[in-house]
C-alpha cells in the first residue's frame, strides 16, 4: 500500500464516517473535521518522517560512496534503527497510530470500539484509495520492463512514470 498526501483528507473524512456510523466512536456536534485533521495529521506525519528517512539515505549512500541499488538496505537499516515501520509493516505501523491519535484526541468523545474493530474500518477507508496507486505502479513496471529495478536508470525514471501516469489520471 502506498499512502499519497493527495489522498490523506479522503481516507481521514472516510475512517471518522465509518467508525462513527458503525457506532465505534462518538463525536461531539461540529467536532468531525477537526477529528478527520487529528487523523489526517498522523498520516502527514508518517509520510514527512518517511521523507525524512529516505534524504537520511540517500546522504548515507553518498557518504561512503555506495550506489543508489544499496538505496532500500540503507533506509531499512536505518527505519530499524529509529524503530521506524517500512514496507509491508507500514500499514500496521500507521493502523496503530492512528488507533492511538482516536484515543488520545480531544474531539471524540468516547472511543467505545476494541483495537482490532477500529483498525479494521480504518483500513477499508485505506484499501478504497490506496488501491488506485499499486494500479499506476503495475503499469509503470509493465512500462520500464527493459530497466532493472535499483538501478539508477530506474530509480530515474520509475518517478517520471508514476508521475506521467498520474497526470494522465488526474491524481
Amino acid at each position: 500500500m502506498r499512502l499519497y498526501r493527495k489522498i490523506i483528507p479522503k481516507i481521514a473524512k472516510d475512517s471518522i464516517r465509518a467508525l462513527s456510523a458503525a457506532g465505534l466512536i462518538e463525536i461531539e456536534e461540529g467536532k468531525a473535521e477537526e477529528a478527520e485533521l487529528d487523523l489526517a495529521g498522523v498520516m502527514v506525519e508518517y509520510l514527512d518522517a518517511d521523507e525524512r528517512l529516505n534524504e537520511q539515505a540517500k546522504d548515507l549512500l553518498s557518504r561512503r560512496g555506495l550506489g543508489v541499488d544499496r538505496f532500500a538496505q540503507a533506509k531499512k537499516t536505518l527505519a530499524d534503527t529509529k524503530n521506524f515501520k517500512i514496507g509491508d509493516e507500514a500499514l500496521d505501523y500507521i493502523l496503530g497510530q492512528l488507533v492511538e491519535a482516536l484515543m488520545a484526541s480531544k474531539n471524540i468523545e468516547e472511543v467505545f470500539g476494541e483495537d482490532p474493530e477500529l483498525r479494521k474500518a480504518i483500513k477499508e477507508a485505506m484499501d478504497k484509495y490506496a488501491s488506485i496507486p499499486e494500479e499506476l505502479d503495475k503499469e509503470a513496471r509493465q512500462r520500464l520492463k527493459n530497466l532493472r529495478e535499483g538501478s539508477p536508470e530506474w530509480e530515474i525514471e520509475y518517478p517520471r512514470a508514476i508521475a506521467q501516469l498520474k497526470r494522465q489520471k488526474g491524481l
